[in-house]
């Protein structure tokens, strides 16, 4: 179990200023089988991103990260409309 969330640690950690793009998958070349269950769509996916916290679309490096707020995206998102208008 160690090893697992060094490892995420570690894709989590990626600095997207210094990756070489060259290393990454390309989230446009995943493919995932909908009839497949649940846990099975997710291993794929994995499988095929490895790294799921920094990848490339198309020409783009992209980087997810969490926080820790417990607000959803969609809360975030309107607060941030709200507070512009």
């Amino acid at each position: 179990m160690e090893s697992i969330r060094a490892s995420l640690e570690d894709m989590q950690s990626i600095d997207v200023r210094t990756v070489d793009p060259a290393t990454l998958r390309d989230i446009q070349d995943v493919a995932i089988d909908r009839d497949l269950p649940k846990e099975e769509r997710i291993r794929s996916y994995l499988q095929q991103i490895e790294n799921p916290y920094c990848f490339l679309c198309g020409d783009h490096v992209v980087k997810l990260s969490f926080s820790d707020s417990g607000k959803t995206l969609e809360e975030c998102l309107l607060a941030y409309l709200r507070s512009k208008c």
